[in-house]
């Protein structure tokens, strides 16, 4: 197996392609003592990004991955990790992209994470409240102060984008480098349509999260829900509730198409969709979200089937789902 590394967007900073994320594991599922195994493991594989958020288990999931990065003890320039703003409590001052809240989180974030700075630091979610020029400048002034290397958004809209790059430019300002978006089998219309014209016009690099859909793409709610799924833990009972509606039970349906497809192809349903994920150039990096350690050597191990993603068989996947955006179809 091969790590391999990739552009975040037109920076000159170099990701592996994929990385590993926090959410939903960390703390809920995974103690500092499991994190530093996870951590080192994909470390070993040469994982070199580690992604994190304010709103992950309300910032505990940073403190476990800070605790775990400071046992491991690795030189801070062999790797990346991040933070995201928005969801940092319930006062009104304590979410949103106000330059407060943004700067606050930002503070937060290093100390939790016992680091100096953050390489990346995404705007969670965009904020309708906040003008998006104050925004720009408190992200470009932490980049300044070197309490930030990237920025960058999750879930925002190419208008969104568009004017956040349009104000960075007329200011001489640092403009975000990368967004987060879902991207998956199912879920591409964003990546592939929407976001098009800003990897030419802009240079923006994407670190898409859930690409095996919440498990979907594992081929593990075949039979039904798991009792050890993390749709059935506390607080995430609006992905339960996703999985057994009509459209949830459809897409399983597609994922049973498709796990067929895979073996025909040699690889289970979890390695082609990854590879799938891998085979757009426009993704920087695939967070992989792993909570135990088999699991995570199982996704990386997809790297050791890449030439069995064909053309062939990505024009087969586009026929049986039918989901392949078209460019001249409306947003």
């Amino acid at each position: 197996m091969s790590m391999q590394y990739r552009r975040l967007g037109k920076s000159g900073l170099k990701v592996s392609e994929f990385s590993y994320g926090s959410w939903v594991t960390f703390n809920k599922q995974v103690g500092t003592d499991s994190a530093v195994e996870m951590l080192a493991c994909a470390y070993d594989h040469g994982v070199n990004f580690f992604d994190n958020a304010e709103g992950y288990e309300a910032g505990e999931s940073e403190r476990v991955m800070g605790a775990a990065l400071k046992r491991l003890g690795w030189s801070r320039d062999s790797y990346c990790v991040s933070s995201k703003v928005f969801w940092g409590g319930a006062k009104p001052t304590q979410r949103g992209l106000s330059r407060k809240h943004v700067t606050d989180a930002c503070h937060a974030a290093l100390q939790r994470l016992q680091v100096e700075y953050l390489d990346l630091y995404f705007c969670h979610r965009p904020d309708s409240e906040t003008p998006i020029e104050e925004t720009v400048r408190t992200m470009h002034d932490l980049i300044q102060q070197g309490k930030v290397l990237y920025w960058g958004t999750s879930e925002w809209n190419a208008q969104q984008l568009t004017e956040a790059c349009e104000i960075a430019r007329a200011l001489n300002m640092t403009p975000p480098t990368m967004e987060q978006p879902q991207y998956n089998l199912l879920h591409r219309e964003r990546v592939e349509k929407e976001y098009a014209p800003l990897y030419e016009n802009y240079g923006l690099g994407t670190t898409i999260w859930s690409p095996l859909a919440s498990g979907l793409l594992t081929g593990k709610y075949r039979d039904g829900i798991p009792t050890d799924s993390r749709v059935n833990l506390p607080g995430y009972e609006w992905m339960k509730k996703h999985f057994e509606s009509e459209a949830g039970k459809a897409r399983i349906q597609q994922a049973q198409a498709l796990q067929t497809l895979a073996e025909q192809a040699g690889l289970s349903l979890t390695h082609l969709s990854l590879l799938w994920c891998l085979q757009n150039p426009q993704v920087s990096t695939v967070i992989l979200g792993a909570s135990k350690q088999n699991q995570l050597v199982d996704n990386l191990a997809a790297l050791e089937h890449r030439d069995k993603l064909t053309p062939q068989l990505v024009e087969q996947i586009d026929g049986l789902l039918g989901n392949k955006p078209r460019p001249d179809a409306l947003f």
